[in-house]
This record gives C-alpha cells, sequence and structure tokens, in this order.
C-alpha cells in the first residue's frame, strides 16, 4: 500500500465519521488493532462506546482534516472537530451551542488495515465552551529587541 493510499484510506474514515457512519470506519480496522487514547491503551469495544457517546452528545459533529502527513507505514491527522452540543456530554445538559476542539490521530497500517491508533485530544476548548473550564485569557508575547 502506497503512502497516497493510506492517506486515501485516512480521508475516507474521515468522511465516514461526517456521515456518521460508524461501520465506515471500523471496517478498516484490523481484528486485533490496538488503540491509545493519550497513551492508554483502550479496547476497540470501549473506543466504540466513547464514539458513540460523542455522536450522541454532537450528533452534527464534523471533523475537518487540517493536515495529514504519510511515512512509512504511519498516517497522522491535525483535526479540528465542530458540533453542536445537543445530549448531555461529561455531565453537562445539552445547550444548544456551537463548540469545538482539536485532535491529532496517528495510524499505523499493515495489509491495508489499520493495526495501531494514536489519538491525543485537547478538549480544553470544548470544556471551555461547555463552561466545565474557566476561559484564560491568551498571553500576548512581546516581541523582543
Amino acid at each position: 500500500m502506497s503512502l497516497a493510499e493510506r492517506k486515501a484510506l485516512c480521508l475516507e474514515m474521515v468522511a465516514a465519521w461526517n456521515r456518521w457512519d460508524l461501520s465506515g470506519i471500523i471496517k478498516h480496522w484490523s481484528p486485533d488493532i490496538v488503540h491509545y487514547s493519550e497513551d492508554t491503551e483502550v479496547s476497540s469495544a470501549d473506543m466504540i462506546k466513547l464514539m458513540e457517546a460523542g455522536l450522541k452528545a454532537f450528533p452534527d459533529l464534523q471533523l475537518e482534516v487540517k493536515s495529514i502527513m504519510a511515512e512509512e507505514d504511519r498516517v497522522t491527522l491535525r483535526i479540528t472537530v465542530t458540533a453542536t452540543h445537543q445530549n448531555e456530554f461529561m455531565g453537562v445538559k445539552p445547550t444548544g451551542q456551537p463548540v469545538s476542539w482539536h485532535l491529532v490521530e496517528e495510524l499505523r497500517f499493515a495489509d491495508a488495515k489499520v493495526v495501531e491508533h494514536w489519538d491525543v485530544i485537547n478538549m480544553r476548548p470544548l470544556l471551555v465552551q461547555l463552561g466545565k473550564l474557566p476561559d484564560v485569557p491568551k498571553v500576548e508575547l512581546e516581541a523582543s529587541a
């Protein structure tokens, strides 16, 4: 499988997310895939539950790929997620508010299937938007002379 084919497969999985079609993602997983979220191993069953919970809370969820890179047997995507908070999430009742957050996904392939999956999710913007964390003003950096 070429680098271009791996990237295309990743973009196909993103398109499945954007159609809310989890089976369109899962069909590309190897039966023995290993998932890591923030470096913690997560079973496929638990990963699917997390995905379903995300779609329940944010049923109009959309992923926008900001960048995609492929090297050897891996593809990395930098993604911005946008959605509307329409059902309970982390104890927060639905607000109807538009929200966004960011994530990085790394996928390792073997035999045209994803065999390892890592994600790092920056949920801080989402938690601020839902009122779970205080908003901290951005620090303005002064240019040094």
